[in-house]
């Protein structure tokens, strides 16, 4: 146990507290340098106590279930834990559907077991889960409380709302549906759930019980503003079968869904020696530097990141294509690869802020100047960003200065024939895109980044440049 004076955490506390805190009457987080602790306030230490004395902790921290903590200070009125460190938290808009239905299966395995010893999850929050070491783990410690008898389970609705909703819509919808929880973060109203869904969803047992006649309930009780509505009784048994039945279900679904770059390795415009010569460039190129956190912008299905995967401790991949996150947290299962951390990201629309004063969900501009990658992978990206997206060259420069110490980035020429076919789709506007050339890109790099090396990519029309921000 690790002593911190009184005076030393009364100034920390009161400068550093996470802005994701004021919701949680049992306790708060706060940043002690670049550590991030836990407070837990008196009116928790009957639950908490009893979590880690009965050894309920232990053993979903044991089973990969729960985000390990460690007991820095205990006093009469305070108890602190710090968390073990997780280098990149993502939220639930930036997950695929393989993450977030794993998400969902995870949150209901704690709940099923902590009603098992006597407890239950009193949030079901889908911002309680992020994805650390290949796996969802809970990060939300103090989200438990005492079973009482014959009582509902209390984040029932919340777990509708935030993860069997979402991923029923996005079986009908796609997994575009989950970027609603950037404006829903409280969760989907189950009312726009269930509008949102075919009719004949009605005759699925499972969807009609969970969500359908959930809002019919919820719309016959909207007016009871003297909470005068009896609580009904549910025996532990009936709450397991509820449980059960969502488990099942999620676990079944499947998402029929294809996507522009699901299968972007499929169709590469350059033969198979270009292909590997390429990896073998990127490979000579980041090991010198020997990064210990590297990210791989627009990524796709990990390919090119999992060349250094071997060399580089953590490592994360983004792609704007969900199937393609999904192929790659599918890989990142079957090799358990503890280091490679898949998301969803459009570049050309970063998340931001959200929540209260957007200060309660970091913009994943904020999240990667914390990570500060020692490496920045930008392949097979620019073209995109600046043809599809009209960002000048100066522009996509800015953005990847903010977070990206060293730039690796791929530049295919005027004649590469994707560059091509993007050109074709703007013919109409093609003297704008005169700029569209090597000097040109280059100019607009060296506004922000010096060029440290140059090497074009042999059997393509594309450059490789590796650059160091000024």
């Amino acid at each position: 146990m690790i002593p911190m004076s009184t005076k030393n955490k009364t100034s920390t506390t009161l400068t550093a507290k996470h802005q994701a805190s004021f919701r949680d009457p049992s306790g708060y987080m706060f940043h002690d340098g670049d550590i991030l602790r836990r407070v837990i306030k008196p009116i928790y230490f009957p639950q908490y106590k009893k979590l880690r004395d009965s050894g309920f902790f232990n053993t979903l921290i044991k089973q990969g279930l729960l985000i390990p903590h460690t007991e820095t200070q205990v006093e009469d009125d305070t108890i602190i834990i710090t968390p073990e460190p997780i280098p990149f938290i993502t939220n639930p808009y930036e997950w695929s559907f393989q993450q977030f239905k794993h998400a969902a299966l995870h949150t209901l395995k704690i709940q099923k077991y902590a009603l098992s010893k006597g407890f239950i999850l009193k949030d079901a929050s889908a911002y309680n889960v992020t994805f650390h070491k290949g796996k969802p783990v809970f990060i939300d410690t103090l989200s438990f409380d005492f079973y009482e008898e014959d009582t509902p389970w209390r984040a029932y609705k919340q777990f509708i709302t935030h993860f069997f909703g979402p991923l029923v819509l996005a079986k009908y919808h796609g997994t575009e549906i989950f970027k609603m929880l950037q404006t829903h973060i409280d969760g989907i109203p189950v009312k726009l759930i269930s509008s949102m869904l075919p009719g004949k969803t009605k005759l699925s047992a499972t969807i009609h019980t969970n969500i359908h006649l959930l809002a019919k309930m919820e719309s016959k009780h909207s007016e009871d503003y003297k909470a005068e509505t009896k609580v009904a009784k549910l025996s532990k048994k009936a709450q397991n079968n509820i449980l059960e039945s969502l488990f099942n279900f999620i676990k079944k679904l499947e998402l029929k869904e294809t996507t522009e770059w699901g299968n972007y390795y499929d169709k590469t415009n350059y033969e198979k020696a270009a292909f590997e010569g390429k990896k073998k460039l990127i490979k000579e190129w980041v090991t010198p530097l020997n990064p210990q956190r590297l990210i791989d912008v627009g990524g796709n299905d990990g390919t090119f990141a999992r060349t250094v995967l071997d060399k580089v401790p953590d490592v994360i991949v983004t792609d704007i294509d969900s199937n393609a996150v999904d192929h790659n947290y599918t890989q990142v299962q079957q090799n358990k690869e503890a280091n490679m951390l898949p998301f969803v990201c459009d570049v050309l629309q970063p998340a931001p802020g959200i929540g209260f004063n957007n200060t309660e969900r970091n913009s994943l501009i904020d999240r990667l100047q914390t990570y500060a990658p020692d490496v920045t992978m930008a392949l097979a990206l620019i073209h995109h960003i600046t043809l599809s997206g009209n960002v000048p060259f100066e522009k996509s420069a800015e953005f990847f200065a903010k977070f990206s110490e060293t730039l690796i980035i791929e530049f295919p020429k005027r004649e590469d024939s994707w560059v091509e076919s993007l050109l074709v789709r703007k013919r109409e506007f093609i003297n704008h895109f005169d700029f569209y050339n090597e000097n040109d890109f280059e100019a607009g790099y060296s506004q922000f980044y010096t060029i440290v090396k140059k090497e074009p990519v042999q059997g393509t029309k594309r450059i490789l440049y590796l650059m160091k921000r000024k």
